[in-house]
């Protein structure tokens, strides 16, 4: 297991490469994908590393380093793979609500593609019929997932097709002579409870009689991962003995295997990341003490888009009285990273780190307000390196075009 870099490591790289400042712990990222192939050793798996949780070139090269393939959602996530180093049969591109020249794009690059929406497949039989095979993502009415917003399988869901029109999928399938070798579903994300796998799974299985060219299953990802003390990680090794046993079943019973396929984000990168912060101001009011850091939900929105915990810690002032405090931001916005947290006691110029903030932290970030995004740092046999520059001035205007009506 990966030695955690400590709070003086941190505090030292917060002073070296400036703040807000993403780092990154890359053994981590090996650790955790060595957790699924130890666990999934009897299965024939295939993981996708989901990039949409972290871009970062060289975050996707590593992954292609360690051997895995990769989830993308949008061409330019495939056209990043591909730059990257991966090959066109090691990429999954499963977009939604696209346009159809997006997908023919990707067709044209020679991806593994999934489809989300009848009308999609209805345009890429009619364009490519037989000749290029075709994955078909599905919505399989479960809720999962820690809440709402990051549960994608239920019936009010805008991703996939639903299950209930499997007859109007095949009926397209039959009259272009389509080739599915994919059926996908992904029910959300940090789930805890390996049996909403399985709950899939067997809405699949009462469909795939229809699919004679099928060859593998995409179970999605979103395995939860701990933000709290105390909380647990889902348990790998059951969830892998679970579908090492449904699958089993099946072919015996059914005499069909199939590879499975997963594409696991979060889980490969959220514990690698770690997000520091300075506090610019600290202010007292009759509700509670506010400390207000160098940055806001344009570089960290999970905790105001999702709800999300990201645990917090005084990286310079360790032993300090412990105190409450809530942390903030310094947008024009409620941006509002943990109300009354408990810390040991902040000061004006104190570091802040938060936790889990691998996976949708720089991703998401933005210019709002006309800030800069913030640096990121890799640390790989314990030595950082710079792997995005922080932003200057100059690159908000990079892409204005100044006219002269004015």
């Amino acid at each position: 297991m990966p030695e955690q870099p400590s709070h003086e490591y941190l505090l030292q790289l917060a002073q070296e490469f400036g703040t807000p400042l993403y780092v990154y712990h890359i053994e981590k990222i090996a650790e955790q994908y060595q957790k699924l192939k130890t666990a999934f050793q009897k299965s024939d798996v295939v993981f996708f590393y989901a990039c949409k949780a972290l871009t970062n070139v060289n975050i996707l090269k590593y992954f292609k380093f360690l051997g895995t393939n990769i989830d993308c959602s949008s061409i330019n996530e495939v056209k990043l793979a591909l730059y990257s180093g991966f090959q066109s049969s090691e990429i999954l591109y499963t977009a939604n609500g696209i346009s159809f020249s997006e997908i023919e794009e990707a067709q044209g690059l020679g991806v593994n593609i999934n489809i989300d929406s009848l009308s999609n497949l209805e345009k890429f039989g009619k364009r490519f019929g037989h000749s290029y095979p075709v994955g078909i993502r599905l919505r399989p009415d479960i809720m999962a997932g820690g809440n709402l917003k990051i549960s994608t399988g239920h019936n009010k869901s805008k991703f996939g097709i639903p299950v209930a029109q499997a007859g109007k999928i095949l009926e397209l399938v039959n009259r272009h002579d389509l080739v599915v070798r994919t059926l996908h579903i992904h029910t959300g994300s940090d789930i805890d409870d390996a049996e909403i796998f399985i709950k899939g799974i067997e809405v699949l299985f009462e469909i795939i009689p229809g699919f004679k060219d099928l060859q593998s299953i995409d179970l999605g990802g979103g395995f939860k991962v701990p933000y709290k003390m105390g909380d647990k990680e889902i348990d790998i090794q059951r969830l892998a003995e679970k579908i090492f046993e449904t699958f089993t079943n099946y072919e015996k019973t059914n005499g069909r295997q199939f590879r499975i396929w997963f594409e696991p984000g979060k889980f490969l990168v959220s514990q690698c990341g770690y997000f520091i912060t300075q506090v610019n101001v600290l202010k007292e009011t009759e509700a509670t003490t506010f400390a207000g850091v160098n940055s806001g939900f344009n570089h960290l929105i999970r905790p105001m888009f999702y709800d999300a915990y990201h645990h917090i810690e005084n990286i310079s002032n360790t032993g300090g009285e412990k105190r409450k405090y809530s942390v903030v931001g310094n947008i024009c916005e409620t941006d509002t990273f943990a109300w009354e947290r408990t810390l040991s006691e902040v000061r004006e110029g104190d570091y802040l780190v938060f936790h889990n903030a691998g996976a949708y932290g720089f991703e998401m970030s933005s210019n709002y307000n006309s800030r800069l995004k913030p640096a990121e740092v890799l640390i790989i046999d314990g030595k950082a390196q710079l792997i995005r520059k922080r932003e200057e001035f100059s690159d908000l205007l990079r892409n204005q075009v100044i006219t002269d009506f004015l």
